[in-house]
């Protein structure tokens, strides 16, 4: 009888003693994990702020040369002629087939532009793309002989100082204004069809009303440029012109 008895009060010492550990310490839980430990090597990777990625797209447009400077200020070599021009399929067919072409991006991207436009049963064409120096000279000077060097100059480029020139810019045009270059075409539906919508394709209205005194042309509603979709959406989006849009990134840089 003794040894039972023994062996009960030792059991029932235990419980308590395990009974004061747990309410001195707190339960164990299996699930508790060990603190977080960094594992060596590893850096926690930062993902880049909508301002650096902005800018490295802009970076790769640049590298382009999506967003070259031509104005009257600023010109090309008379030898400058674009490596990659490619066929623009949908042009006014009035005019000569050696002007229906763009950068290869450019086209594409132009090509994407009027299918949309005609989805929306609109037609919108180029009358003349890419040009060359010398058809350029030619054009300008022909100009000065017919409306003078005044008109000339508002309306048109020297040689070497056209957009053409670079294979990213056109001249667009619609039935509705005869396929004409006209700033009656600016207020057709297809003209505020392309002024609304062109930067989700990568164009931008390269001389738009009012700012004159910035590109040094009158407006054109007809005549669209490349610029690739982050800079067009930018410079629509904050009513600038190129020049403008350039001179906001040469600061953005001066400043890192």
């Amino acid at each position: 009888m003794k040894k039972p008895m023994i062996l009960l009060l030792f059991l029932i010492a235990l419980m308590v003693a395990t009974f004061l550990v747990i309410g001195k310490n707190g339960p164990v839980s299996s699930s508790e994990e060990p603190p977080d430990q960094e594992t060596p090597g590893v850096e926690e990777t930062v993902e880049p702020s909508p301002q650096e990625i902005l800018r490295e797209a802009v970076r790769e447009d640049w590298e382009k040369g999506f967003l070259i400077l031509v104005n009257k200020e600023q010109g090309l070599a008379e030898e400058y002629v674009p490596a990659d021009l490619a066929e623009i399929k949908y042009y006014a067919k009035d005019r000569s087939p050696q002007w229906r072409k763009m950068r290869q991006e450019a086209a594409e991207a132009f090509h994407a532009l009027a299918e949309k436009a005609q989805e929306q049963e609109m037609e919108i064409v180029v009358t003349t793309a890419y040009r060359s120096y010398d058809f350029q000279s030619d054009l300008y000077y022909g100009y000065v002989s017919s409306k003078g060097q005044e008109w000339a100059d508002q309306y048109s480029a020297k040689p070497g100082t056209s957009e053409h020139q670079t294979g990213l810019a056109a001249d667009c045009s619609s039935p509705s204004v005869g396929y004409q270059l006209t700033s009656a075409f600016g207020e057709t539906a297809e003209g505020k069809w392309l002024a609304e919508n062109a930067h989700e394709f990568g164009f931008i209205i390269r001389y738009p009303e009012g700012k004159e005194e910035v590109t040094g042309y009158n407006y054109e509603p007809w005549h669209i440029r490349y610029v690739g979709t982050v800079s067009a959406e930018q410079i629509y989006t904050k009513g600038i012109t190129l020049e403008e849009w350039l001179d906001e990134l040469a600061l953005e840089i001066g400043e890192e």
